[in-house]
Parts: C-alpha cells; sequence; structure tokens
C-alpha cells in the first residue's frame, strides 16, 4: 500500500505550499520568510534526531552531498518559487514554469544516472505537462504583462534547483536519515536565506494570525511532512518517477484554492485534471 499511498500523501501536502505562499506573504518578504522557516524546522528537527538518538553521515563527503542536495531542493527551489510570487507572478504561470521539471528530469536521468525512459514514459510526460497548461491556462491568460520576463526568472531558477536537486540527490544520496538528514541539508538553507535576505531585504514581519498560521503549516506539514516523504520517494523510486509527481500538484492546488477561496474551476481547468492524472499514471509504468 506504501506504493500507492505514500505518492498520494505527498501531492496532497506538497500541494498546499502554494497556498501556504499565498497566505504568508503579504505580511513578510519571500527570502525572509524562508529564513524563518528554515530556521524553525532545523531547531525542531534536530530536538528530534537527538530524542531519537538518529545516526549521523560517519563521513564529511556524506555531510556535503546531503547538504548541497537541501540546498538545490529546498533553498533555490523554494527561494525562487517564493520571490516568483512575492513579485506579483501569477500561481498558474509559477506551476507551469516548475511543471518542466519532469520533462527536464527524464532528458538528464539517462544521461546522468543511466535510466531508461520507456517510450510510454514519455507519451505520459507530454500528457502530465499538457495537463498542467490546461488547469493554469486561464490563470496564464489573465496575467499583466509588464515586466513579465522579469518575474519570470525566479520561477527558472526554482525549476533549475528542484531538476538539478532531484537527480543530485539520487546519484550521490538516495539514502540517509531522515531526522538527522533533514538538519544538515536545512542548515546550509538557513545561512544561505539569511544573508540573501540581509543583503536584499528589509527583514522586516508582521506577526499576525493568519501569517502564523501560514508560517506553522509551511514549517510542520511541508517543511517536515512533505519533504520527508520526498526524500523517502527518491530514495526508493527512480528520478522519472518521482519527478512525474510533480504534474499533479497544480490541479491539487486548483482544487484546494476552489475549496478555501471560492476560486473558480473551468471545464477546460477540469479537463487538463484529468489529462494530468493520466499522463502521470503512464509516467509511473517504469516502476
Amino acid at each position: 500500500m506504501s506504493d500507492t499511498a505514500y505518492p498520494l500523501l505527498f501531492v496532497a501536502l506538497w500541494s498546499t505550499g502554494f497556498i501556504g505562499a499565498k497566505l504568508g506573504l503579504p505580511f513578510v518578504e519571500p527570502l525572509t520568510f524562508l529564513a524563518v522557516r528554515f530556521a524553525i524546522v532545523t531547531v525542531l528537527m534536530l530536538a528530534v534526531a537527538r530524542w531519537f538518538r538518529a545516526p549521523w553521515p560517519r563521513s564529511a563527503r556524506q555531510w556535503l552531498h546531503i547538504a548541497v542536495s537541501g540546498l538545490l531542493v529546498h533553498g533555490v527551489y523554494l527561494g525562487g518559487v517564493f520571490t516568483a510570487i512575492g513579485h506579483g507572478l501569477p500561481s498558474g504561470i509559477t506551476a507551469l514554469v516548475v511543471g518542466l521539471q519532469p520533462l527536464l528530469t527524464a532528458l538528464a536521468a539517462g544521461l546522468l544516472l543511466g535510466e531508461r525512459v520507456r517510450p510510454a514514459q514519455w507519451c505520459g510526460l507530454a500528457l502530465g505537462f499538457a495537463g498542467v497548461a490546461l488547469v493554469v491556462a486561464q490563470k496564464i491568460a489573465s496575467a499583466p504583462s509588464q515586466a513579465l520576463l522579469a518575474m519570470l526568472l525566479p520561477a527558472v531558477v526554482a525549476l533549475v534547483g528542484i531538476t538539478c536537486g532531484t537527480l543530485y540527490q539520487k546519484r550521490f544520496c538516495p539514502a540517509f536519515d531522515l531526522r538527522s538528514g533533514s538538519v544538515i541539508q536545512y542548515l546550509l538553507c538557513v545561512a544561505a536565506m539569511a544573508v540573501l535576505a540581509s543583503l536584499t531585504e528589509t527583514m522586516q514581519i508582521q506577526w499576525t494570525g493568519q501569517f502564523m498560521f501560514a508560517l506553522g503549516w509551511l514549517v510542520l506539514v511541508l517543511s517536515v511532512g512533505a519533504v520527508s516523504l520526498l526524500n523517502l520517494l527518491i530514495g526508493r523510486g527512480s528520478a522519472v518517477n518521482v519527478a512525474s509527481l510533480f504534474y499533479l500538484t497544480p490541479p491539487t492546488t486548483a482544487l484546494i484554492a476552489w475549496a478555501l477561496f471560492d476560486e473558480t474551476l473551468s471545464g477546460l481547468a477540469l479537463v487538463g485534471m484529468v489529462v494530468a492524472v493520466v499522463g502521470v499514471w503512464l509516467a509511473r509504468q517504469g516502476k
């Protein structure tokens, strides 16, 4: 059952990240938000690791690989996504740009990891991206064209970060203790976000109830729950199989936004959701 339950649970949890960003970013700048989030997660996971006496990597090389993978998957990816949304890029366009990740991962997995991508998987990846495009088509059509290119740059950086991070972790550190490993991954992210925020932002925070809820949700549900599942899935499956799950994030996020914020769902978006699900199913047949 874990082969089905873990991926579905990961998609459900990961999809709430855009919602948490939407709730929290009105009260804090993007990199400051992430610096605080990563700092809290680091302290929390350090306490968990010490309480359960989790094993730590035995070599400096292992520490380095885990830290680099964390910086790419969490720091670069989330830094790009939060900055793009914070600068006004609609979440639909952000999701579409990041939605290229499974295709890039499939292209690179054969060259770097020796993974064979079957024709059915390529069809699934193409269908998945088409489904994502249909889901976010309405939001893209209503997006302002002014300064759109400048707002796209952080989203592209996020795309590169999550793609490289998934491949790097699969290649150099596919298996590690999730408790101690999370501390190592987030520790470097805290330092990076704090330095960047101090150089580019005011680092002021409005500690409202809505911000506190968003911060708590992103810490516990995303950074602890969803990321632990992501690390588990990377260790157990191929890079292409794991990456294909990200196609389900925009449709799931759209459903959550419809339920919580009364955002409309067009017939085209509903068709896109079905197409994306079929695409992910095909892409995971090489499992």
